[in-house]
């Protein structure tokens, strides 16, 4: 067994329908990045463009933020030469082996599907005469697709969130029917990985930041930008000298997720002093630019020269591509598809 082999393998893919924002940094970017430098795991980081086709039928926001989010993770420090960076839709064989696996999974395992369960909610409560109304095979088979990312790696971990702990265990229900019909261990079974200490901000109306509330602070927005949206997160009424409490306040959530522990206990001991809002807000400003400075700048350089970010991920699809394609050949062997001679 090689060296390589031997490695955890762990799997995260990155839907391409948005702006990476200051939510997406702390609560996936930054661990994942960090991850991708640990020379024991072998990681596995997707552009998950395929998935982004069914909720986003807009080909300029997909085109838009498939090359965003790849400048994003690139700017971020992702290490390429260890961790295996590409495009879902650079492997032929995903879409291959979503078919074979759809053959194999239970339609009433894709019926209880969080996703496909919530949208016909919505249509009985609207009275829709039709429970199925606009939903389409892409939505009903997403777990599927999404079982195909991990079995295609044998990725042994997926860090999720807690809304797609479901889907981790379709797969593994998946992979063991197929290893059951076709007699043999072809698949691992994944385990999800949550981490309970990964932040959910808050965004700029104190709701969780998301790009389906519209209160997101994207990540590399310009300086000037950046200085209003952080003006524009919701405080309270609380005047200039009066105490603040920092742990029900937005703005100091956003603070502390970037800043060291030191710097995190000093401003909360200015919110004990009644620290204003205005200043509170204007550290926060002034903390984040220059954090974000260097890899906004690099994020910049990234997004004028496509042709690298494309080089990039051709490399890391040529790497996929080294497994998954030898792999496919023992799964079609398995299922009768091999060839003749």
């Amino acid at each position: 067994m090689s060296a390589a082999s031997e490695k955890t393998r762990v799997l995260t893919g990155i839907t391409t329908t948005g702006t990476p924002h200051l939510g997406n940094y702390v609560g996936a970017i930054k661990p994942a990045i960090e991850a991708s430098q640990d020379p024991n795991v072998q990681s596995y980081y997707f552009l998950a463009d395929l998935h982004a086709l069914i909720k986003c039928q807009d080909p300029r926001r997909v085109q838009e933020s498939r090359l965003e989010i790849a400048a994003t993770w690139l700017a971020l420090g992702l290490d390429t030469d260890n961790a295996i960076f590409y495009q879902q839709s650079d492997i032929p064989e995903i879409p291959e082996l979503t078919w074979m696996l759809s053959c194999v999974c239970a339609k009433g395992l894709m019926n209880r599907a969080h996703a496909y369960k919530a949208a016909v909610a919505e249509n009985e409560a609207a009275e829709n005469q039709d429970p199925d109304k606009g939903i389409t095979m892409g939505l009903f088979g997403y777990p599927v697709l999404m079982a195909a990312d991990i079995l295609m790696f044998n990725a042994n971990r997926v860090p999720v969130g807690r809304d797609q702990i479901q889907h981790i265990e379709m797969a593994r229900d998946i992979a063991g029917r197929f290893n059951h019909l076709y007699k043999g261990q072809y698949f691992t079974l994944p385990e999800a990985v949550v981490d309970e200490k990964v932040e959910v901000l808050g965004g700029l109306d104190g709701r969780k930041m998301s790009k389906s509330y519209n209160n997101t602070i994207p990540l590399f927005v310009a300086e000037k930008k950046l200085q209003k949206l952080v003006r524009k997160i919701k405080t309270n009424s609380l005047e200039p000298g009066e105490p603040k409490d920092p742990d029900s306040c937005t703005l100091f959530q956003i603070y502390s997720a970037f800043a060291t522990a030191e710097e995190t206990a000093a401003m909360r001991a200015e919110y004990a002093n009644g620290i204003g809002w205005g200043d509170a807000k204007n550290q926060v400003f002034d903390y984040l630019n220059a954090h974000l400075r260097e890899p906004r700048e690099r994020y910049q350089a990234l997004m004028e020269d496509p042709g690298h970010i494309e080089a990039v991920l051709k490399k890391g699809a040529d790497r996929a591509r080294a497994e998954a394609a030898p792999f496919m050949d023992r799964l079609r062997e398995a299922a009768g598809l091999g060839r003749f001679v």
